[in-house]
């Protein structure tokens, strides 16, 4: 069997300014997808660590990278795009290898969805519960475990 070929990529559970009193994360809506909802996200460039990626993805998809770090996904974690991706989109990988941090945004004012290269037309603060709910389903084992893993630590 042919190994697959993942992109690097950085992933944002971003939390509401109002964390920890209230617990909304962002969910944002594609332009190139009809009624799909996902976490900001994003690859990393050459010689970037995640770190930079994801301020760096944060400025470009959501016009802010005025965040705060509240935790990591301790590893990799790996989705495979499905068929009517590869077949519509002709991606040069399989699928995508993530690194996910949960961070606070400073102030949900600051999102400015009108950037260059728009990838959402609009977001919205949910539930984790709802952000499940929403989420496009060939991600949806994803972030069922990262959101997971970080309920399970406290921190969500």
């Amino acid at each position: 069997m042919e190994a697959k070929n993942y992109r690097p990529n950085v992933a944002a559970v971003i939390l509401s300014s109002k964390y920890p009193f209230e617990c909304r994360v962002m969910v944002a809506k594609r332009t190139d997808v009809k009624d799909a909802w996902q976490f900001p996200q994003g690859g990393i460039d050459e010689g970037e660590t995640p770190l930079i990626a994801l301020f760096r993805e944060l400025k470009e998809e959501i016009g802010t990278n005025k965040i705060k770090i509240i935790a990591e996904y301790p590893e990799w974690i790996s989705y495979d795009y499905p068929a009517e991706v590869i077949a519509k989109k002709k991606p040069k990988f399989d699928g995508q290898m993530q690194r996910y941090f949960l961070v606070r945004i400073d102030d949900e004012k600051s999102i400015d969805l009108d950037v260059k290269d728009p990838e959402f037309c609009a977001y919205k603060f949910v539930s984790i519960d709802e952000a499940i709910d929403s989420i496009t389903p060939f991600k949806k084992d994803v972030y069922v475990r990262v959101l997971g893993y970080f309920k399970e630590k406290g921190f969500i």
